[in-house]
């Protein structure tokens, strides 16, 4: 027999085989679906059942990147997550044709001024500058890789001028001076995997002038690595800080103040995504976030909803003087408002005892989060443009807005966002999810499962492979010096030689019919409305 025809004989037999594995497979998952008590579709409908499920699970992929339109995911749309990533990767924001935004829909507008501030009448920070690496786009051809080009790129940081520096506890024996309106929210090492920390850590520090929030799982090696300046969270299950029974370690405390990247303390009462205690699954505490945390490893931990320090405002207070006197740096707050009266008591405490907070970072309903659950995501909490308000507001009711400087956080990730967030109260803001997308973060939503495939928010140390420290560091840098460009770009559009001069009539609003109403007016409304 010739050697072609026992070729021939021996594909067939392997295709016979191959097909007769399949139907017995497929036999066998009839049978087994049949008999099986879980799933109806399946014991009525085995081979479309199967497929069915197959579909379903592929789903948010496919509404990802073939049926959701430009604006239309969430919790980013497309349109958003790509205007990050341009941000980051070529230090480019520029769009072509005109906006995709629908006009027709009610929304903030900034006033721009008939006279536009000139790039020489700018005042900012001329001299300081960044040394990062950007790509350049050469060939993007439709199927192989796109071509690109790695490239050295030195330029202005976009601090803010000396003069407008934001200073936080200037009354404390170590205030916290910064230049940058725009900072690293709270994310913890745990939550998110060690590469992802560090190359946040480097990438704040070679954009200078910011800080990174530790969130409440403590201060890890990860988050110093780089050289930023740190706002330690503190969180109700005191991690870092704690000693054997759940109490603050007052010693660990002032060891850790010492180190001088820590600049100031939050402690957390709430976050716009989970108006409760942190949870971090078993299979993420690993030996070292264990010994982080001060927590037995390899078991779930959950943070409790409050502080059983304090009960009342009064007592958080005390607590907070304590934590400002034992350290002498700044501490602040971390809120959710979620309704008119929600600061009220607090700005009439301190007012009547003078004592309070340096900080309060309040956080809107929008805001991210790790782990937490539907109904206290989608209904628990304001939005950060009904929370900011409403907090500046009391504040100044009380006369005590200029002892405390506000840094809001939800969802502010662009310009035009930070802009009305300052002119609505704020002196500064914190961005998670934008770093998040920066280091690599594709919106699988799979925060909570320690299964992130690009490494992000994940401990498992093969997924975190992905994640390459020394080129996301660099997109963290051209994402936050981008966006502060952008941040004086949309100033100089409103007259005003620096973002810090955002006010209430420097916005506007638009309803669904095309009526225009001031912030101002707006303002006045919801300020008759907390009395």
């Amino acid at each position: 027999m010739e050697f072609a025809n026992i070729l021939v004989i021996i594909e067939f037999a392997f295709i016979a085989l191959v097909l007769l594995g399949v139907v017995v497979f497929v036999g066998y998952l009839l049978i087994f679906d049949r008999k099986q008590k879980q799933h109806s579709i399946l014991r009525n409908y085995p081979a479309l059942g199967r497929i069915r499920y197959f579909f379903e699970k592929i789903g948010p992929e496919m509404r990802q990147y073939w049926f959701n339109s430009d604006t239309e995911g969430r919790p980013f749309s497309r349109d958003d997550y790509e205007h990050i990533v341009r941000s980051a990767k070529y230090k480019r924001d520029v769009v072509g044709f005109g906006s995709k935004r629908d006009f027709d829909e009610e929304g903030f507008f900034v006033r721009n001024s008939m006279f536009p501030k000139l790039n020489e009448e700018i005042k900012m920070d001329q001299k300081t500058l960044v040394n990062t690496k950007k790509y350049i786009l050469l060939n993007d051809p439709l199927f192989t890789d796109r071509e690109e080009k790695w490239e050295d790129d030195d330029a202005q940081a976009n601090l803010l001028h000396d003069d407008d520096a934001v200073v936080i506890g200037p009354k404390t024996r170590h205030p916290f001076v910064v230049k940058s309106l725009i900072g690293m929210s709270a994310m913890s090492y745990g939550a998110l995997g060690k590469n992802a920390i560090t190359a946040l850590s480097k990438g704040l520090a070679l954009a200078k002038g910011t800080w990174m929030n530790t969130g409440e799982g403590g201060l890890s090696p990860y988050h110093l690595e780089g050289g930023a300046d740190i706002i330690m969270q503190i969180g109700p299950a005191m991690f870092g800080v704690r000693d054997e029974n759940g109490d603050m370690d007052w010693d660990e405390l002032k060891r850790k103040s010492e180190i001088p990247q820590v600049k100031a303390f939050e402690i957390k009462l709430a976050q716009g995504a989970k108006t409760r205690g942190g949870h971090i699954d078993a299979e993420k505490v690993n030996p070292e976030i264990a010994a982080i945390r001060k927590v037995e490893p390899y078991k779930s931990v959950d943070s409790p909803n409050r502080f059983k320090q304090f009960g009342d405002i009064a007592s958080m207070c005390d607590f907070i003087e304590k934590i400002r006197e034992h350290t002498g740096k700044p501490v602040g707050m971390k809120i959710v408002i979620g309704s008119t009266d929600s600061a009220e008591e607090l700005a009439r405490y301190m007012k009547e005892s003078g004592k309070g907070p340096d900080f309060i970072t309040v956080d809107g309903g929008e805001g991210g989060t790790g782990a937490s659950y539907q109904e206290l995501i989608d209904s628990v909490g304001l939005p950060i443009k009904s929370a900011l308000p409403i907090l500046d507001l009391t504040l100044k009711k009380y006369g005590v807005r200029n002892r405390v400087k506000i840094i809001a956080s939800g969802k502010l990730f662009t310009p035009d966002r930070i802009a009305i967030a300052l002119a609505m109260g704020a002196d500064l803001v914190n961005i998670a999810r934008g770093f998040m997308i920066t280091v690599g973060c594709i919106q699988t939503l799979k925060c909570h499962s320690n299964a992130c495939p690009v490494g992000v928010a994940t401990t498992d140390p093969d997924l975190q492979y992905a994640l390459v420290v020394d080129e996301k560091k660099y997109r963290v840098v051209n994402y936050l010096v981008t966006l502060r460009q952008g941040l004086f770009r949309i100033a100089a559009a409103a007259g005003l030689d620096s973002p810090v001069h955002f006010r209430p009539n420097h916005i506007c609003y638009k309803d669904d019919k095309g009526i225009v109403l001031t912030l101002e007016n707006i303002l006045k409304e919801m300020e008759q409305q907390i009395g």
